[in-house]
């Protein structure tokens, strides 16, 4: 579970990260350097990491089905919404990925992680119980 919530942050910050830049290398139309195509494939790797943890630890709570409608509130966001969302978003990312790696022109490359990557990450921050929120109360940032 700790994993889980650590890697979080790693998440957000990669998928961001790879966003923005390739926003700012969409808007320029500028080649894409290595650097900056590593840092996509590492947020769409570590998403993929956070998949199979998550994965495991909804196999572990959640051993058998209750309909939404007779689940209380916070067992319904984990159990449904979460990680419906979470899975939307890693979705997204590895296709945009993949649509970057077969698109011909490096525009088009940068157009593809823009746009899936940060549509992505903002799905993402609407599925987390941010602390404080009706999801997070009583949850630490880490």
């Amino acid at each position: 579970m700790f994993a889980h919530s650590v890697l979080r942050w790693l998440v957000l910050i990669s998928v961001g990260l790879a966003g923005l830049i390739a926003l700012r290398g969409w808007l320029m139309k500028r080649p894409i350097i290595v650097w900056e195509r590593m840092v996509a494939i590492v947020a769409l790797t570590l998403c993929h990491v956070q998949v199979v943890l998550g994965i495991i630890i909804y196999s572990i709570r959640f051993k058998r089905y209750v309909p939404p409608s007779f689940a209380p509130r916070d067992i319904t966001f984990w159990k449904y919404e979460h990680i419906t969302m979470m899975l939307l978003a890693v979705i997204l990312v590895t296709v945009g990925r993949v649509l970057s790696k077969r698109a011909v022109t490096e525009n088009a490359k940068w157009k593809f992680i823009a746009i899936f990557y940060l549509i992505a990450v903002v799905l993402m921050c609407f599925a987390i119980p941010w602390p404080g929120g009706a999801m997070g109360l009583n949850r630490e940032w880490l």
